[in-house]
Formats: C-alpha cells, structure tokens, sequence
C-alpha cells in the first residue's frame, strides 16, 4: 500500500500540475494546486479520523510531489495543449483516484470499520483533494457532475473490503483491483457514462 499511496501522491500532483498551467497560474500557483491536489484527501481523512496527517512525520510525500513536478517540467507538459492535455489529466487523476481509494479502503479496514467506515475513508482520501482543488480555481468538483468518478472510487473500496473479508490479501489483489478500477474509470470517461440526473 505504499507503493501504491506514492503513486497516487505523483498522479495527482501531475494532475494539480495540469489544471495549474490551464489556468495559466505563476509557479507558485501551479505548486499550491498540485501539493493541494496530492495531500488534501490524506489530511482530511486524518483530521476525521482524530490523528495528526501523516504528511507531517514522514516527508516521502513531498518528495514524491517534487519529483513529479520536476518530470513534469522536464518533460514539457505544460507546453501540451487542448485534447491532449486534458487526456494526460484524465489519465493522472484516474490513476490518483483509484490508488488513493485503496489506500484509504485499506487504513479503514486495518482501523476496523464496518463497511460504511471504509468506503467513507476511501471515497474521503481520494476524492478530498481533488475538491480542494477544484474549489481554489474556482471550478465544480468532478464529483459533483462528471461521469462516474465518485462511483468508481466507492466500487473498489468496497471491493477491497470483499476481498479481505475472504481472505484475499495481498499485492496482487491490491494491483488487480487497481488495473480494474483504472480500466473502468478510463473507459466510463471515454465512453461519457454517467449516473441518471435528478
């Protein structure tokens, strides 16, 4: 799970990266959205959950973050426009989505939670960054009206909660679910599924 927590913490700082650069925003700008985007579901969920984040004992985070905007840099994604930007972002934020649901799914369940608390946990740490973000550039939330984002992260997490209640456990369970969430996700964008609107 660490493994995967780090590779979501990237995603989604590649991602806050993204939006920073359509948004045409200086470099200090372009790093609040991303460092935003990366932690803001982890130390929500830590603040729900009664416990100092994380974030502030172990600096892997940030580390993480700076090497993905570095890449980033590095690789020119900020001179990417149009369709293709909004792919690369498709692709981040998916990614960050579903590795932070399991990883969230996964402390609720090594918390003991029933299987509300650990979809709550997992929903909270993967979609709690990407609100911030949306929030601070003065967007709605994809929760709120994009295809099946949210639903996606709640699948998996309680997928996760399945398999350990059987006693499937480990890393080939987590990347199985993993691959799936991310081939669904992926696919419900390209194929604009949604839920029915009220």
């Amino acid at each position: 799970m660490d493994w995967l927590f780090l590779v979501g913490t990237a995603a989604f700082s590649v991602s806050g990266y993204l939006l920073g650069v359509k948004k045409r925003f200086d470099m200090l700008g372009v790093l609040i959205v991303a460092l935003l985007t990366a932690i803001g579901g982890g130390v929500i969920r830590d603040v729900l959950l009664n416990r100092i984040p994380i974030i502030f004992f172990d600096a892997s985070s940030v580390w993480v973050i700076c090497a993905a905007l570095l890449a980033s840099w590095a690789v020119s994604l900020h001179k990417v426009y149009g369709a293709t930007m909004h792919r690369v972002f498709i692709v981040a934020d998916s990614v960050g989505l579903i590795a932070f649901s399991l990883a969230g799914a996964d402390l609720g369940i090594d918390y003991g939670f029933n299987l509300f608390g650990v979809l709550f946990v997992g929903f909270v740490t993967a979609i709690g960054g990407g609100i911030v973000r949306d929030m601070m550039v003065n967007d709605v939330p994809f929760i709120l009206h994009k295809d099946v984002y949210g639903t996606v992260s709640i699948l998996v997490a309680g997928l996760l909660y399945a398999a350990h209640g059987q006693g499937w456990q480990g890393p080939a369970v987590v990347w199985g679910l993993f691959s799936l969430g991310l081939a669904i996700r992926l696919v419900a964008h390209w194929r604009d599924f949604r839920l029915p609107q009220v």
